[in-house]
């Protein structure tokens, strides 16, 4: 019997299958991963996982020049093939995958081979940017006939504060303008691959189909639509991926390829979430292993990519999504909790396929010392090689708002700033890092700062301003609030459903804090767009005095003067302290309201105040 079976069903590619019986046994192919592949990489093995009923009986043969089988691996489970192929030519072809049974051809597949695009993305993550952090679900619904969706468990329910309320790609398509009218230039969504869970599938960290996008935020084609549509405004697509766990409802876990596929595969294990674990010269194997090892949840099993199928699957669906929907960086999800061999074999063999690309691992810690650890360039305490250009700056976030929050004296208050920016010698690019007032994990930030708008101000200006790629949460712009119960942070964005009484994307039924922190984001953002100094120049900085921290961006001839009042009281700032940097520069212009400051006199700095000058 001949038929066409589309795993995928956007890609264009035709999948031919010949259903097989011999001896009793029925063959099918359910899925063949990845669904097609690209010649001209710098690597030219791919591995192809083949799963289907008793495919492991079956003998697969490839009768095109160009395209060599180097091996083939039969997996403990009776229903995988992992075929090792060698692509001598770096030319585009389509070829059947010819399976038979003895002698007897009874299943074909045709595969494609599809050409690479040059790869000069102009989108690349840099320090000129700025990132829009989106969780789908909760921004806008562009979609409506996809909120539910039948093969899909979870079913919409805007009143559950923890379900899926119907967010999609479309709606972040249909808002594509108003996120370059602000001044972003990336747009990082929490994961959009399929999480086909029971509850909490919103979130989107358990994947269930590592090559489909979730049906309820659209397809693989919308989501490469949305790169493309966003590549017009000079916008960015950085994908958020999850190597170190599945989602309980992962097709595997109805046949598990081996009996290692899983950490613990066959008793549930918990990590400890003890990050330290893995620095600790004096802890023994086993709690190192129980951290990187153990489950996250019960929910999410625990890859173990010390299996080389298992790696090599994960750094060929990294590679995969890169070049299909030409993104501009990645995030990878839990970093320390992978396996740190793999990461430095996955993180390579990135780099080696797309050499200027930029992408950020999460690493939640609050010590540089531990964060450093994993960007390139550091200096670790052992051997470990790592080739990740970036991460989160977690130890500047927890600083900031310490420091805004707490009152001055010689070891607290404002000076965290500056003390925990005094530690970036531990980094391998500190100016690479991604920095952020608040994420999808923690409380929004105008909470974290006591709903006071002095204090949110001089966190965003400090973001837009310091060292680091900037990222703002959906929703910051607003000084939305909340509490830190996850369902309440990630509320919805007010007009992004039908129904919306409030819709901050026209500014319509915005209160006056709403609006004074959107207008304000907008400007601080599209000033910071077109300023070398803060986009490409050095960080200068002071040790604070007086309860007042003073910084500088150069770059070339261009500098910017950063002065951040953190006293209840009005201050008088001499200038004399920094007169190596001033030179010849004779004037400051504010750059959000254009007043002018003449350089040769004191400076009255309002309390709660952070003040940025163009100096000229």
């Amino acid at each position: 019997m001949l038929k066409k079976y589309f795993n995928i069903k956007e890609f264009y590619f035709t999948i031919l299958l010949i259903s097989g019986i011999s001896k009793g046994l029925s063959f099918e192919i359910d899925h063949i991963e990845p669904p097609f592949w690209w010649s001209g990489f710098e690597n030219k093995n791919l591995q192809l996982m083949i799963h289907g009923d008793n495919i492991s009986k079956l003998q697969p043969k490839i009768p095109y020049k160009g395209i060599k089988i180097k091996k083939i691996h039969i997996a403990d489970s009776p229903n995988y093939l992992f075929i090792d192929l060698f692509i001598e030519k770096d030319k585009p072809k389509q070829f059947t995958i010819n399976f038979f049974d003895k002698k007897k051809k009874v299943l074909s597949y045709d595969y494609e081979l599809l050409k690479r695009k040059e790869y000069h993305n102009k989108q690349n993550l840099n320090s000129a940017d700025v990132i829009y952090l989106i969780t789908p679900d909760r921004y806008a619904n562009g979609d409506r006939s996809n909120d539910n969706i039948d093969h899909l468990f979870e079913k919409v329910n805007r009143m559950n504060k923890d379900g899926r309320h119907g967010g999609d790609i479309k709606g972040i398509i249909d808002h594509l303008d108003y996120i370059n009218d602000m001044g972003f230039t990336q747009i990082w969504l929490n994961p959009v691959l399929e999480n086909n869970q029971t509850n909490y599938s919103y979130h989107g960290y358990s994947t269930t189909d590592y090559y489909n996008i979730d049906a309820r935020y659209g397809s693989n084609k919308l989501y490469k639509k949305l790169s493309l549509e966003a590549k017009k405004r000079d916008i960015g697509l950085i994908k958020d991926l999850v190597l170190n766990h599945i989602g309980s409802g992962h097709w595997w876990m109805n046949d598990l390829p081996t009996i290692d596929w899983l950490n613990y595969q066959d008793n549930y294990v918990q990590t400890n979430h003890i990050h330290e674990t893995v620095y600790d010269p004096h802890l023994p194997q086993s709690q190192k292993n129980l951290f990187t090892d153990g489950w996250f949840v019960q929910t999410m099993p625990d890859l173990n990519q010390k299996n080389p199928f298992v790696a090599t699957y994960l750094e060929q669906v990294t590679i995969w999504w890169i070049e299909y929907a030409e993104l501009s960086s990645l995030r990878i999800d839990t970093y320390p909790y992978i396996d740190k061999d793999f990461l430095s074999k996955w993180s390579k063999r990135v780099i080696e396929e797309f050499p200027d690309f930029n992408f950020f691992g999460e690493a939640w810690l609050n010590d540089p010392t531990m964060v450093s650890y994993w960007q390139k360039g550091s200096k670790p305490y052992d051997d470990f090689q790592s080739y990740i250009p970036s991460m989160k700056d977690f130890p500047l976030q927890k600083f900031l708002i310490q420091g805004l929050t707490t009152k001055h004296s010689w070891n607290s208050g404002i000076g965290d700033i500056y003390r925990i920016l005094a530690s970036d010698f531990q980094y391998g690019d500190p100016y690479n890092l991604v920095i952020f007032p608040d994420n999808h994990d923690m409380q929004r930030v105008y909470s974290l700062l006591n709903e006071k708008m002095d204090l949110f101000k001089m966190a965003i200006s400090f973001i837009a301003t310091t060292r680091g790629i900037p990222q703002i949460y959906y929703g910051t712009e607003i000084a939305m609030t909340s509490t830190e119960d996850h369902g309440e942070l990630r509320k919805d964005f007010p007009g992004g459903w039908d129904n919306d009484k409030i819709n901050a994307f026209i500014d319509s039924g915005l209160n006056p804090i709403q609006l004074e922190a959107k207008n304000y984001i907008k400007t601080l953002l599209n000033w910071r767009k077109s300023n070398n100094a803060i986009t490409q120049g050095k960080l200068i900085h002071y040790p604070v005095t007086h309860g007042i921290y003073v910084y500088f961006r150069i770059y070339k001839n261009e500098k910017v003067m950063v002065i951040m009042n953190n006293q209840e009281n009005k201050k008088i700032l001499e200038l004399d302290l920094y007169h190596e940097i001033l030179l010849k520069k004779r004037k400051g212009i504010d750059i959000i309201n254009g007043n002018n400051y003449n350089l040769s006199e004191s400076i009255e700095l309002k309390p709660k105040s952070i003040l940025i000058l163009e100096l000229e």
